[in-house]
């Protein structure tokens, strides 16, 4: 049997004629000093203390050691330092800095109820996995997993950030709306197999603006990837016009959402929209004679050439009525290549090239912040067997998304790395060794002094500490 203990001494291939040695004697050190900066910029959003509100306990106060604020900061700071799995906190659960992230007084864990806990000031795998597992239906009697999660104020809560962000309502907001693949490998409740992925998935549908997130909505892969657009649009929508009246909406999309319920559903309520729309004979010969062109500029250029054409079309069936259609007659080395867009936006608000090259393809930006999602912060481990309990994981991802954004929108403002994605952030300013002191009146964070990007460290903190801590209203 392969012992257990760790050895006192790590013996490194030899440095000339001086001995390479290891030890774990360092004390308590982080590889995670940089979390907190998200604790700066939590305290800027009140993202937690709001989140935890979002929530029902019906646990004993007595016998209560982790709040639910506690449990979600947990879960959500691993998730922004790159732990990606809840078996990652049986370790993590000793950490004094995840510790100090959170909230927890007692940063060692020694006040621990429990001989067994004591030296683990947080919770592990098994109580996280207990709050993925509550349901509002049963969380009141159930004996272990007694916490339930309110989705609906979830959700609110995710716009409500978004609008907090600007300072006065802006005069005009675009939604971008995509459906992409979760890729699952167990029986999970709601998988099914998808033909255009070719393997069993979710299809979550995601809601942002720029790279805000306002809503992500897991759901089974057997619906049409519009499917529940209308409805998320009235909820967030409805949210933003009791705050800004004003402020016009333009829904965009690609082609999986131009849907005659949704295009209809955006023309009664006032919002633009512009929609890919898939090609067919009828629409490609629309643009015959501008292919044309097209084809005779490349032949005589050797470049990619492209001409665009404005024009009303309605299907046969489908459409209530016809519609502004812009066609993109392209021509590539590898032969003609004809798109399409469909919007109720005028010709004076944006002539066909603009709309398209400009308004429609900037939607584009949005498939980088799903990435950010389901590869920088895991929105993509959705083991549970429950679809409710993988929606409850994507909303941990989400917010952690979105404590991620508040800290590249707080605090990177100004510094060459504005625009860097969550995996950038994690590497360069989270990702720091430091050595962890507490005493009675002091935490003291020692970071490595070799760090190459302390300058930089300094600037994030101090654009964050410019904006005031968030206050609850009243």
């Amino acid at each position: 049997m392969p012992t257990q203990c760790t050895p006192k001494q790590l013996h490194f291939h030899a440095l000339g004629r001086r001995d390479v040695i290891g030890r774990f004697d360092g004390g308590r050190i982080t590889s995670d000093a940089g979390g907190v900066l998200l604790r700066e910029t939590d305290l800027r959003l009140g993202l937690l203390d709001r989140l935890a509100q979002c929530f029902s306990d019906y646990r004993n106060p007595n016998s209560v050691e982790h709040s639910v604020r506690s449990l979600l900061g947990q879960r959500i700071y691993a998730l922004a330092l790159g732990y990606e799995d809840l078996n990652d906190h049986e370790e993590l659960r000793r950490d004094s800095l995840l510790a100090l992230l959170v909230g927890k007084a007692d940063l060692k864990g020694t006040g621990r109820v429990r001989a067994r806990d004591r030296g683990y000031p947080l919770a592990g795998a098994s109580t996280l996995n207990r709050l993925e597992l509550g349901t509002a239906e049963r969380a009141s009697s159930d004996r272990y997993k007694r916490i339930a999660a309110d989705a609906a104020a979830m959700d609110r809560l995710l716009v409500e950030v978004f609008m907090e962000s600007y300072a006065r309502a802006p005069r005009e907001i675009w939604l971008d709306l995509d459906a992409t693949d979760d890729p699952v490998h167990g029986r999970q409740e709601g998988r099914f197999f998808h033909g255009y992925y070719r393997h069993y998935c979710y299809l979550p549908l995601y809601i942002f603006c720029g790279e805000h997130l306002l809503g992500a909505r897991l759901r089974p892969s057997n619906i049409d990837g519009s499917a529940g657009s209308v409805e998320e649009l009235e909820r967030i929508v409805g949210q933003i016009r009791a705050r800004w009246p004003k402020t016009r909406i333009v829904v965009r999309g690609d082609s999986g959402f131009c849907r005659e319920a949704l295009m209809r559903w955006c023309e009664d309520n006032g919002l633009g929209y512009v929609f890919g729309l898939a090609r067919n004979a009828r629409l490609v010969r629309a643009i015959g004679r501008q292919l044309h062109e097209a084809h005779a500029e490349y032949r005589r250029t050797g470049e990619p050439a492209r001409r665009y054409r404005d024009f009303r079309y309605r299907t046969r069936k489908s459409w209530s009525r016809s519609r502004r259609v812009v066609g993109k007659a392209q021509y590539l080395p590898k032969g003609p290549n004809p798109r399409f867009v469909v919007t109720n936006l005028s010709p004076k608000r944006a002539d066909a090239k603009r709309l398209y090259e400009d308004l429609y393809c900037a939607r584009g930006d949005m498939e980088n912040r799903i990435k950010e999602q389901q590869l920088g912060l895991f929105a993509d481990r959705t083991s549970s067997a429950t679809l409710r309990a993988n929606q409850l994981r994507l909303y941990f991802a989400s917010f952690a998304y979105v404590l991620m954004h508040g800290l590249r929108r707080l605090g990177l403002t100004g510094t060459a790395y504005a625009r860097a994605q969550c995996t950038t952030i994690r590497l360069k300013w989270l990702k720091i060794g430091a050595r962890v002191r507490v005493s009675v009146r002091k935490v003291w964070l020692s970071f490595s002094e070799s760090y190459p990007h302390a300058q930089t460290f300094a600037q994030i903190l101090a654009n964050l500490q410019k904006h005031p801590p968030w206050l609850a209203p009243g």
